[in-house]
């Protein structure tokens, strides 16, 4: 219980902290968009190490290598914990912006980083304006800022972690869109951190591993209808192999 409290202490003075910076950030912006994004994505990577250090955290990464770094990609992951994001996006090499569900808007100061960060927020109960988001984040795609989503909807709390909840296909037009490269990432482990022993955090070993890129110009037509559930297969492979080491 007192990792939780310390973190969740941590969390709010670097929120409170954040106000002024949010005028720096601000100033920085007017002169160089691009400086802003990077000086906003390092302080927030800087917030998110020092709470996995907090946690207990041992990580594990495999397969950096397969992430393209001369353009912007679409991560797909797998979702079990709240700990995904902040060790995903720690690990993020460029601008990255995650696609959250729009409730998150009602976080204040936190809701600001996110915004910094070109994250979208997803109307889960409005296909129109889910639909409108998934446009959105191929345009940041296009200008260069990668995106990650987690086409599961939400957290699975099945008991085992290679049985994901269903991919959604929508999410899949972020790449076919912009022709972007799709980098599969398997995250075992992570909901042995917290969601196994709410509201306890424990010291526990996670893995993440990033697949080699799909890319959809290279698939037919049929094969791109199904993207989801080719990606889908393909982390579910990643998973059973984390599980046999």
């Amino acid at each position: 219980m007192i990792r939780f409290l310390l973190i969740a202490l941590f969390l709010v003075i670097f929120l409170v902290l954040s106000i002024p910076v949010f005028l720096i950030e601000w100033i920085i912006g007017k002169f160089s968009p691009r400086a802003r994004d990077i000086s906003s994505l390092r302080i927030v990577q800087a917030g998110f190490k020092i709470i996995i250090w907090m946690s207990g955290i041992k990580l594990t990464v495999k397969g950096e290598e397969n992430v393209p770094k001369d353009t912007a990609v679409l991560y797909i992951g797998n979702h079990r914990s709240y700990f995904d994001i902040v060790l995903t996006y720690a690990r993020c090499p460029g601008l990255t912006g995650y696609v959250a569900k729009k409730e998150m808007l009602k976080i204040p100061l936190l809701s600001r980083w996110m915004k910094f960060l070109h994250c979208q927020f997803l109307d889960r109960s409005d296909i129109r304006e889910g639909l409108k988001t998934i446009l959105a984040a191929a345009e940041e795609i296009k200008n260069g800022v990668s995106i990650m989503i987690f086409p599961e909807g939400t957290r699975s709390t099945n008991e085992s972690e290679l049985d994901m909840l269903p991919f959604h296909e929508g999410s899949f037009k972020i790449a076919t869109k912009t022709g972007c490269p799709i980098i599969p990432v398997a995250i075992s482990g992570s909901s042995a951190a917290f969601e196994d022993h709410i509201p306890r955090v424990f010291p526990a070993h996670v893995t993440i591993e990033y697949g080699k890129p799909v890319y959809p110009k290279d698939l037919s037509r049929e094969e791109q209808k199904f993207l989801g559930r080719r990606v889908q297969g393909t982390i579910a492979e990643m998973l059973k192999g984390l599980h046999s080491d």
